[in-house]
């Protein structure tokens, strides 16, 4: 008996030991998370999730800019992120908006800034499109997203106007994404 559940208990620690625990994707974007970032996450916590990185807050020199905003570049360069926090000037402040501009952040179906209106249309329920002076507004209240979309890649009646209503026949699959913002509302 007790060979027996020695035996039993034995296989179950190697089982259990041999099985990975899935890493967490820099680049995953699902609901509630880009990366490491979460809608819990401080100001205060940004340096040590962007350890590697370089975290610009809104000013340069002794200019001040956006207040809210911090950019997030990578080690040589490249821009990753533009996250908008909920106050200005408080190291306990969470995040609210985050620009996705990095193509390599992808949700689960590989959505990303890179992507164009096929692959929002072909996974995504879109929840309203709105129309502005220079773009389309496409909100999928699924993943906490909008997307912009450039009026010029509309048919010439939706250009000059707001008054239409842009449906999502009316914009062609192969229109390029112009802007990926996540929104983290309060719960």
């Amino acid at each position: 008996m007790t060979n027996r559940f020695f035996l039993i208990a034995l296989t179950s620690v190697f089982i259990f030991g041999c099985q990975k625990e899935k890493k967490q994707d820099a680049f995953e974007i699902t609901n509630n998370r880009i990366g490491f970032l979460t809608p819990e996450i401080q100001v205060s916590q940004l340096d040590s999730i962007f350890k590697n990185d370089s975290i610009i807050n809104g000013s340069v020199g002794n200019k001040l800019l956006n207040v809210n905003e911090i950019i997030v570049h990578e080690k040589g360069g490249a821009k990753l992120l533009i996250l908008e926090v909920k106050t200005a000037s408080d190291p306990t402040s969470t995040i609210e908006n985050i620009q996705v501009i990095d193509p390599r952040y992808k949700t689960l179906s590989g959505l990303s800034s890179g992507s164009i209106f096929k692959d929002i249309k072909d996974n995504y329920d879109i929840s309203k499109i709105n129309n502005t002076l220079s773009t389309a507004v496409i909100f999928v209240d699924s993943i906490q997203a909008y997307f912009t979309i450039d009026k010029k890649e509309l048919s010439q009646e939706f250009r000059q106007t707001t008054d239409i209503k842009i449906k999502t026949s009316d914009i062609p699959d192969s229109a390029k994404i112009k802007h990926f913002w996540i929104r983290w509302d309060e719960n």
